[in-house]
């Protein structure tokens, strides 16, 4: 998380977009992103030819030798006009090309568009992202820039009506704390957004599977293969992607598909879900693939979200999806056939119940976390459920930190689950019997398994409390007559 100067600098570059005229906030991160990633190309080039020099090798560069002014170090110090032709006419055009017109980059780039109006705004704008990144390169921290992104990302949050949900930070790490993604994962994210599940992921095998990063198929993995999310919002797409690439993740496989259609194929192809889909859309059938209808015959987004990563998953695939509480208790025949399609034919894990204010200041639904394991064969057991109670936030509108937070204890049980089945249902989490759940008609919500344990209060006699009363009343009445009597 940035902080101090460093954020104060990228608050006065957003004010500087938003004085200029570019006030949708999707579009100022999607501008400062493209001119980051300029940025970021250039340093990258600069580091490339000083080990080149270094080393007396050969250097091939993706700057054409004859156009020195496509570089960041180069527009950047020319005058406001010269410095708008340059960028709109050349520089654009060119980043949109890296890699050839028929790499991932190039097709969801194809649709970008630069949108600074004038000069002055553009030479404003590039001064205060040198600064920014001086700034990163003497931080000392090694995400930084990916906190910065992040940083950026959060003022969705405050965005008022852009119809973006995104996730808070704080709950997509921890439920990738609670996957534990390996090196040999393949993930996905069928509504990837700003790819913070993917992002997340990332860093979490960057902290912990140091030996991605030194083998070379592995490494090869981690950039290529292992990373994919899918989005039908072009300009989140582009910010997904950006996202990654800032990150470190040199090639994500980020593209633009409707998950729920015929166009989505993809079957046992992923070993990893991590997702928030979206809440109560509604599909025309015709618009949702006939494997999904087969599971559960539907027009609700959330259910159709489930059958869509059971098919995606590999046997022995895991996802953890943010569910509303209705997919858990919703008495509908498609809501019932999903979850006994779950709990029956695979694994149900857990059931982690949060806090209505965990989306605010979007909205206050109340959703869940539900983990479970494609099997093909069935494995459900014992369910795990936990009441969340805090998020380290507070649950109103202005989401402050607070000091109560249960996110560590969920992830300490969770680790050391087996240790948890003999909690009592009155406790914060505990298990329930999978024919507990079957007998009542596979309801997943923890209020019909949670015991509420009433603490007995004796009140003294009626007739006791009355003569308390009266006693008190005439020593106020006695009270009062001394008064008039020494006033007289």
């Amino acid at each position: 998380m940035i902080t101090g100067e460093l954020r104060n600098k990228v608050d006065k570059v957003w004010e500087t977009f938003w004085t200029g005229g570019i006030t949708n906030p999707l579009t100022v991160i999607e501008q400062f992103t493209y001119l980051l990633y300029i940025k970021r190309l250039d340093d990258n080039e600069k580091k490339k030819e000083a080990d080149a020099e270094l080393l007396g090798l050969d250097f091939q560069g993706i700057f054409p030798e004859d156009k020195p002014q496509l570089r960041w170090s180069i527009f950047s110090n020319m005058g406001p006009d010269e410095m708008f032709k340059v960028v709109t006419e050349e520089v654009f055009p060119f980043i949109k090309e890296l890699g050839g017109k028929q790499s991932t980059y190039a097709k969801f780039m194809k649709d970008a568009i630069f949108v600074i109006p004038t000069p002055s705004l553009l030479a404003r704008v590039v001064a205060g992202i040198s600064g920014i990144l001086q700034s990163v390169q003497t931080d000392g921290k090694k995400d930084t820039l990916g906190d910065l992104y992040e940083y950026l990302l959060s003022k969705l949050s405050t965005a008022g009506t852009n119809g973006q949900f995104r996730t808070p930070r704080h709950i997509i790490d921890m439920i990738v704390r609670l996957m534990k993604p390996t090196s040999q994962d393949i993930i996905v994210d069928p509504s990837a957004g700003s790819a913070g599940f993917l992002v997340a992921a990332g860093e979490y095998l960057r902290e912990n599977h140091g030996d991605l990063f030194y083998i070379e198929g592995l490494k090869k993995h981690f950039n290529e293969k292992m990373f994919h999310g899918f989005e039908m919002d072009g300009t989140m797409l582009r910010i997904g992607a950006m996202n990654m690439m800032l990150h470190g993740v040199d090639n994500p496989n980020i593209a633009y598909r409707d998950s729920l259609s015929e166009q989505n194929k993809d079957t046992e192809q992923y070993t990893l879900v991590l997702a928030n889909p979206p809440f109560k859309g509604s599909l025309d059938y015709d618009s949702v693939s006939d494997d999904l209808l087969k599971i559960t015959k539907t027009k609700k987004t959330e259910l159709l979200f489930l059958a869509l990563f059971l098919r995606m998953l590999k046997k022995g695939g895991r996802a953890a999806s943010i569910v509303p509480d209705g997919v858990l208790f919703g008495s509908s025949k498609a809501h019932k056939a999903i979850r006994q399609e779950i709990v029956d034919n695979h694994k149900l894990e857990a059931i982690i119940s949060m806090p209505s204010g965990v989306f605010k200041p979007y909205a206050g639904v109340s959703t869940a976390i539900m983990i479970f394991t494609k099997t093909g064969a069935g494995g459900t057991d014992n369910v795990w459920f936990y009441d969340m109670k805090a998020d380290g936030y507070s649950l109103d509108d202005k989401r402050n930190p607070i000091e109560d937070n249960d996110i560590p204890d969920i992830i300490k049980r969770f680790e050391n689950i087996e240790n948890e089945k003999d909690r009592k249902r009155t406790e914060q989490s505990f298990f329930v019997p999978v024919d507990e759940i079957r007998e009542n008609g596979y309801d997943l919500s923890i209020n019909k398994y949670k015991e509420i344990e009433c603490e007995e209060i004796e009140y003294e006699n009626p007739e006791i409390i009355l003569r308390e009363i009266r006693r008190l009343e005439n020593e106020i009445l006695n009270g009062l007559k001394e008064m008039e009597r020494l006033i007289r």
